[in-house]
């Protein structure tokens, strides 16, 4: 599985370095990709860049004060989120706070530079992948790389210079960010609901249909539960193996 980490500024880029080694160690079947260092000489860097973020299954941008709102970072987070599901594009939060944090970033997933949010990372990662570690199998690799990460990255923020931290974002600004996304939350939400019962009511209407069905065909014996529900499940393998389900607005 290929790992975008996307960077921007001196800061970053070490990060993203020291995450890309640390990944492969963590997670042997993982391949993260960084542009400074995989980024052939001669080759058409943005070509390449196109092609790696086409490829990629999970996105990691590695924020600063000093890049949160520079264009190549928000291009690049575009480009992921574009071709990915947002809960796998992930945000790590180098010298920040998820208040720092304005749209569009502030809607991915926030990482801090901690032990607790360095693992729920790696977690997200694994399960991404087409054979995960066992939970316990990961627990131990991450607890005897993690020492590594922790130092290097402490000699990084050292070795690097911080950016002056922008002004706090206004009040109502913020407010205004929680209102639009409480909205849309609550949508999709409805939406899901919605769903859930028109779907609910189509699988019971079928369910009973069969249940005629089978009634007709067994006049002269008793109709067991257990037929229904293999004739059930049989139409909803089929369905799924076709991907043409019917109508559910003819339920």
């Amino acid at each position: 599985m290929q790992i975008f980490i996307s960077w921007s500024g001196e800061r970053s880029k070490r990060v993203s370095l020291l995450l890309k080694e640390w990944l492969s160690c963590v997670i042997q079947s993982v391949r993260p990709w960084v542009s400074s260092k995989d980024i052939d000489r001669g080759s058409l860097w943005f070509s390449e860049i196109s092609q790696q973020l086409g490829e990629t299954s999970v996105g990691v941008i590695c924020l600063t004060q000093e890049n949160k709102e520079k264009p190549w970072i928000l291009f690049e987070a575009g480009a992921l989120a574009k071709g990915l599901n947002s809960s796998r594009v992930c945000t790590l939060l180098i010298d920040l706070e998820p208040k720092d944090i304005g749209d569009p970033l502030a809607q991915f997933n926030h990482t801090a530079p901690n032990k607790e949010g360095i693992f729920d990372l790696v977690q997200t990662l694994n399960a991404a992948t087409d054979r995960p570690l066992d939970e316990k199998v990961l627990d131990r690799a991450f607890q005897t790389y993690w020492p590594q990460f922790e130092s290097e990255l402490q000699e990084i923020l050292k070795d690097t210079k911080a950016a002056t931290p922008s002004k706090p974002r206004k009040p109502d600004d913020v407010l205004g960010e929680i209102l639009d996304n409480t909205r849309s939350l609550s949508t999709r939400i409805r939406k899901l609901e919605e769903q859930a019962t028109k779907s609910g009511t189509y699988y019971r209407n079928r369910l009973a249909d069969l249940a005629i069905d089978a009634a007709k065909q067994n006049e002269a014996q008793a109709v067991r539960p257990d037929t229904i529900k293999i004739k059930l499940a049989d139409w909803m393998i089929n369905q799924a193996r076709s991907q043409k389900p019917d109508d559910d607005d003819s339920a």
